[in-house]
């Protein structure tokens, strides 16, 4: 099987490339390192299996050549994260609708099959106690950047829909849940990383708002067999899946168990969301998954719980600090201090 992976250095796609190859596929990564980067790729680069190509989904020549003899195609390059969005309305529609459409149509000169990864996002408002694929979406003025992301994922999934309807391309999606785990980077606003990283350095934990907003985390580890799984169910048409955590926790729950979990000295600071971003921004107050879909269709179960998530995140964040101090010690020629010394 060869594979194309567009978005495949990022957080999440750094984790798919690695399990395509374990499972022995030919993998072909088209990344324009915007928001990936090489070093989430350091084990996987060695294999001889891998391609990397450095090129944007904006650029339908570059998707054409990458997709090129490749069976299928998981589809995760996208402006993400809210914050980003935000700052950059204009970059994100162009990047989530152009770039969509310019895989879609590789694909279907391909004879490849598509993953679209979207996002709860595209729930919106929606703060149903379960909410299901086919739930409504309640979503904010389309003048407010801060609904683009959700607009536009919606826009992509309507895109991925009509594809199988009029070329008959074999597309599936699947909408991700709050994934979290390690190489994910709170540069861009990601809560569970910014929260962690903050308790380990023993700064001020910031919480959004009141902090009463909920979530249900999800780990990488256990989403990414699922999409696999379910890009090689054999359906007609368009389906959507859900994959999502089962723990649904506040804000400020998760930002006291972090605390509490590693022992910081931290203290939680809430930061009015005017502050954190800009004038009327909107926040959604609950998000809740619904997997029966997923589990029956794929046996997906997320199994790792919340604090096995911060464990896992809070070990790849000190990993990240001293390699960065090792950096640092070989930039001044200055000898790392021998274990068991201080």
């Amino acid at each position: 099987m060869r594979t194309l992976v567009t978005g495949g250095a990022g957080f999440v796609g750094s984790h798919l490339v690695e399990h395509l190859l374990a499972q022995g596929d030919d993998v072909v990564i088209l990344d324009d390192m915007s928001t990936g980067s090489v070093g989430n790729l350091i084990e996987a680069r060695s294999n001889p299996r891998l391609t990397i190509t450095y090129g944007s989904i904006l650029d339908s020549r570059s998707v054409r050549e990458a997709i090129d003899g490749c069976d299928r195609v998981f589809h995760l390059a996208a402006l993400v994260g809210v914050k980003l969005i935000v700052e950059n309305p204009l970059r994100g529609l162009r990047v989530n609708l152009h770039g969509t459409e310019n895989v879609l149509n590789a694909a279907v000169g391909s004879g490849a099959s598509v993953l679209l990864v979207s996002t709860s996002e595209i729930y919106g408002k929606n703060t149903a106690d379960s909410l299901d694929e086919n739930s409504d979406r309640i979503l904010g003025s389309p003048l407010a950047s801060r609904w683009n992301y959700a607009a536009a994922k919606g826009l992509d999934e309507s895109f991925a829909k009509a594809y199988s309807d009029e070329y008959n391309l074999d597309v599936s999606i699947v909408r991700l849940f709050n994934t979290v785990g390690e190489r994910q980077t709170g540069r861009y606003g990601m809560v569970v990383p910014n929260l962690i990283t903050q308790a380990l350095r023993g700064e001020p934990v910031t919480v959004f708002g009141d902090g009463a907003q909920t979530r249900c985390f999800s780990y990488v580890g256990d989403i990414v067999p699922a999409m696999v799984r379910i890009s090689e169910l054999s359906e007609p048409g368009c389906e959507a899946y859900n994959l999502g955590g089962a723990q649904e926790v506040s804000v400020l729950g998760l930002a006291r168990q972090i605390i509490t979990q590693l022992g910081s000295d931290s203290t939680i600071e809430f930061v009015p969301y005017e502050r954190a971003y800009a004038t009327g921004f909107e926040d959604m107050r609950r998000r809740v998954p619904n997997n029966t879909k997923a589990t029956n269709r794929v046996g997906y179960v997320p199994s790792t719980t919340l604090a096995e998530i911060v464990d896992r995140v809070a070990g790849y964040v000190r990993s990240q600090g001293a390699r960065s101090a090792d950096v640092m010690r070989l930039a001044n020629r200055e000898p790392a201090t021998p274990v068991g010394q201080s």
